[in-house]
């Protein structure tokens, strides 16, 4: 795994972002309200809408030739092999291996011809084709920790070997497209800034994980406590780091490990929307979902150039930006019931168009699905 105590530039935390202001609130609220609480509001609304339009799964039909819309357990693969012509361009590069019956050490061997066959490079990223907020993630440096990875997958899944993107800049770029429109729009820009704790030339990277305080309402993640992340490895928790020096602590960008999600929508341009509008018409019936994305600097992402795709993400996405910790629960809940709402009637559209939606029983196989392959993936990292 590469080290994530990496120092940056003193004056900057994340290369290519905004620079972080103090922030008046570095825990939202909706962060701190258990899941099962949070979503009564959308389960809610979501038996509402069920009732006005007839259908309890409509949004799987959202996106029609993905599975349930992309509602739950879509394979991350059939999103990218979707994207036709020129605007393959903006993938990282990626391939897959299903792991076989017959033991760990043939599908390692085949994990490292396959990358070199596909000319991928080390370091790369690992990542289940079927995944969730970053479970199984893991950043690879070489073939012995490829192996070691791919004996860790659970037989008959199949896994993601992708190019590691030498940006630090990470957002979600969230589309939509009402069925029949000649094109799209950019709806929500999120900027996605990696779990971090600032050095202050006296203090271990732990203390200063204790000390700060998104840092420390995650520590469990951080200091490898919960199932499912490696945390920060014991060799750099005990580093000093300089003055002002920046500590990334995770990998992942996911609100689970404690990314600090900043709303965008401001820096929303036309030339971003073209360009996303192209990328998402190159998809055979793609009309709602969100890219996450690196990039070099955000004023070359807000001309649409210098970024990468890593993952496409359907029907169960939603507008990270309602995770921004300075929005009020009232603005994150209107954010959230008005994607919903938008989610139903594109589903609508596309059933009146002859699209037929998948049954409840197939939405909750591919969730349940998706929940035991996420308990067997090797810690995220």
């Amino acid at each position: 795994m590469i080290p994530l105590t990496v120092p940056r530039h003193k004056s900057r935390s994340h290369t290519g972002m905004p620079a972080l202001r103090r922030l008046i609130r570095e825990i939202g609220v909706a962060e701190r309200i258990p899941p099962h609480l949070f979503y009564i509001p959308l389960i809610l609304q979501w038996l509402w809408l069920s009732l006005r339009y007839g259908s309890l799964s409509l949004p799987t039909v959202a996106n029609p030739l993905v599975e349930v819309g992309g509602l739950w357990g879509e394979s991350k693969q059939a999103y990218l092999d979707m994207v036709s012509g020129e605007a393959r361009r903006w993938l990282a590069r990626y391939a897959t291996l299903t792991r076989g019956e017959g033991g760990a050490a043939p599908d390692a061997a085949r994990a490292g011809d396959l990358v070199r066959a596909q000319g991928l490079r080390f370091p790369l990223v690992a990542k289940p084709d079927i995944g969730w907020q970053g479970y199984g993630v893991r950043t690879i440096a070489s073939e012995s920790e490829l192996r070691a990875y791919v004996a860790g997958f659970p037989q008959g899944a199949t896994l993601m070997l992708q190019e590691m993107i030498g940006w630090d800049a990470e957002a979600g770029v969230f589309y939509v497209r009402q069925p029949g429109a000649a094109s799209g729009k950019v709806i929500s820009l999120t900027l996605r800034y990696y779990p971090h704790v600032v050095g202050d030339g006296a203090s271990t990277v732990r203390e200063l994980i204790h000390a700060q305080k998104r840092a420390a309402w995650k520590a469990g993640w951080h200091l490898g406590r919960r199932k499912g992340h490696g945390g920060v490895p014991t060799t750099s928790l005990d580093r000093i780091p300089e003055t002002g020096e920046c500590v990334r602590l995770s990998f992942i960008g996911s609100i689970r490990v404690g990314s600090l999600y900043r709303d965008a929508d401001e820096k929303i341009t036309p030339k971003l929307t073209e360009r996303f509008d192209a990328i998402s018409r190159s998809i055979p019936e793609f009309y709602y979902g969100r890219y996450d994305v690196r990039f070099a600097a955000l004023e070359r992402l807000q001309q649409g150039e210098d970024f990468r795709i890593i993952e496409i993400n359907g029907a169960g996405s939603e507008p990270i930006s309602a995770w921004d910790p300075e929005m009020t629960l009232g603005q994150v809940y209107a954010r959230l019931l008005r994607q919903q709402r938008l989610l139903f009637e594109i589903g609508a559209r596309n059933r009146a168009r002859g699209w037929k939606p998948a049954n409840p029983y197939t939405v909750l196989r591919a969730a349940w699905r998706q929940t035991r392959l996420i308990q067997r993936y090797p810690p995220s990292c």
